[in-house]
């Protein structure tokens, strides 16, 4: 894979010096409690085994596969939501299972960005409220709130919506809603954005809309994005694609056009 002295975007200083890729799990394994036998002993289920990926800055990845297959299990553990029975995930360098919670949670706050399936959007705030919310929470204030205001309307802006930054949930469209997901996944300049069947709600149109938003926004912010999607027909807008059967996935190296290594299945 590509060495990259450092991942930089346009919108600002926020970087990261490594030779390693924006996210690399390694021997990733995943169990969940399953009830118990006819023993009565403790039954497991592995979500997720021996799973080995690297991602680049600057690709999108498509994660597809059957329901069941692991598949929001790797984005709940590449996130730092959940910690692996075994194995290893870097993001940005940082090895998330060794890290204690505060440092885990900084780790997703700075460098990690996601879009759920659902916008979860707050009936009650404008899109750019909800893009401002998180830094209003952490105290911002003054000047630093004006600077957090700005970035939500630049953002707004880069997801087609600079028109709609004061109206609320219930006066945009379900495609519109899931740009305001977007742009507030970006509102941290994360190296990793995490993405989770974005068009599941979505009619045709909007949901080819929304994944050609998602590769422009990787390309153009130097993202390392990886989309789960049930949409394979919106897959050849992807960098590279993946695919997860039964808590593994294919071995396979995938490159752009450019012929740079976008993602590693090992």
């Amino acid at each position: 894979m590509d060495n990259h002295t450092a991942a930089a975007r346009p919108d600002g200083p926020h970087e990261y010096s490594t030779d390693d890729p924006a996210l690399r799990v390694t021997d990733l394994c995943l169990e969940y409690p399953d009830g118990t036998d006819e023993q009565g002993e403790p039954r497991t289920v592995r979500a997720l085994d021996r799973v080995s990926l690297e991602l680049a800055a600057g690709t999108m990845t498509a994660l597809v596969g059957p329901s069941g297959s692991g598949k929001s299990s790797l984005l709940a553990v590449a996130a730092g939501l959940v910690r692996p029975s075994s194995g290893s995930v870097s993001v940005a360098g940082r090895r998330l299972e060794e890290l204690p919670e505060r440092e885990l949670a900084g780790v997703r706050r700075e460098h990690t960005g996601m879009v759920f399936q659902q916008p979860n959007l707050l009936a009650s705030l404008t899109a750019r409220e909800q893009l401002v919310l998180a830094a209003h929470v952490a105290g911002a204030r003054g000047k630093e709130l004006a600077r957090a205001r700005a970035r939500a309307d630049e953002l707004l802006a880069q997801v087609g919506l600079e028109n709609c930054a004061d109206r609320r949930p219930h006066q945009l469209s379900g495609g519109q809603r899931q740009r305001v997901n977007i742009a507030r996944a970006l509102m941290n300049r994360p190296h990793l954005l995490l993405v989770d069947e974005p068009t599941a709600a979505l009619d045709h149109a909007r949901s080819h809309s929304v994944m050609e938003l998602l590769a422009d926004l990787t390309h153009t912010f130097g993202l390392a994005s990886l989309v789960v999607t049930h949409d394979t027909e919106f897959v050849p807008l992807a960098d590279a694609c993946v695919s997860m059967q039964d808590g593994h996935l294919d071995a396979e190296q995938a490159t752009t056009a450019s012929g740079r290594v976008a993602a590693t299945v090992a």
